[in-house]
């Protein structure tokens, strides 16, 4: 599939419709988002793990409905089941805001909603995944259970990607450098801003060993720092901020973020030569 000429105004177009909504996706990370959305492949849904009020849910309603990349399912209990969750407030639910939110962006057509935890969804699923965007529970327990709950699920060519990897939560760095860059079942993988991505490909993941390992030694120093949460300070907090300022998480631009998730795997020897002088 090649890159769509309309892809930048689809992505302007989408924020337009969700900058105002409260939510943790910034611009730079909702392209990113987007660009991982359309760079899925194989036929499946795209399965949304914390909603919140719907900012990237509808983001990812509106590219589905405008390339059909098929239905957006969102699973969220929307309430503040753990200190990871958004903060609500006085408010005890973010159930009534989310649906607001979708009937004014008239997506709520392309939205499959659960209400309900991961767990209680994963009871009965059983459909194909192409795209698995888990930015629930942070906590390490938590991205473990949806990791292992939904991925079974993933069709060949699907993307996966984890939110907050670079921020300071246990959950995702763990999940992405101990189940994503050491598993021969994903294949390219990469980071922007802070999102962890990779591409499940478990016919010839092993062939991106070499890239996957790079990553995971590039990220993994940043696990220890993280465990126990966000109460990450004094010297530990400058050596998260030093190690992650080193760790390439620039988001591309949709040219570059195709060549990156169409990457093919580099043999030994070419990454031996690249890295030794002449």
């Amino acid at each position: 599939m090649s890159l769509p000429l309309d892809l930048e105004p689809v992505i302007e177009a989408a924020w337009r419709q969700v900058r105002l909504i409260p939510g943790y996706v910034g611009y730079r990370e909702f392209r990113a988002l987007a660009m991982l959305h359309w760079g899925a492949r194989g036929e499946g849904f795209n399965v949304e793990i914390g909603s919140f009020q719907g900012k990237s849910t509808i983001g990812l309603a509106h590219l589905s409905a405008h390339y059909g990349l098929g239905p957006v399912v969102s699973i969220d209990p929307h309430d503040a089941p753990c200190v990871t969750d958004p903060a609500l407030g006085d408010l005890s639910s973010s159930f009534d805001s989310f649906q607001s939110a979708l009937r004014s962006a008239g997506v709520e057509r392309n939205v499959e909603i659960h209400r309900a935890r991961s767990a209680e969804v994963a009871k009965s699923w059983n459909r194909p995944i192409r795209f698995l965007w888990i930015d629930g529970d942070h906590t390490w327990s938590g991205v473990k259970l949806d990791f292992d709950l939904f991925s079974p699920f993933l069709v060949d060519g699907a993307i996966i990607a984890l939110h907050d990897t670079l921020h300071e939560f246990e959950g995702p760095i763990r999940v992405f450098v101990e189940e994503i860059l050491r598993s021969d079942r994903f294949g390219t993988a990469g980071l922007f801003r802070s999102i962890g991505w990779a591409r499940f490909c478990p016919r010839d993941g092993a062939d991106f060993r070499l890239r996957r390992e790079r990553l995971a030694r590039q990220t993994a120093p940043l696990i220890p720092l993280a465990a126990g949460g966000r109460n990450i300070s004094g010297f530990a907090r400058m050596q998260w901020k030093l190690r992650r300022a080193l760790i390439p998480h620039a988001v591309p631009s949709p040219t570059r973020c195709e060549r990156l998730l169409a990457a093919v795997p580099e043999s030994p020897r070419t990454s031996r030569a690249a890295r030794e002088p002449a």
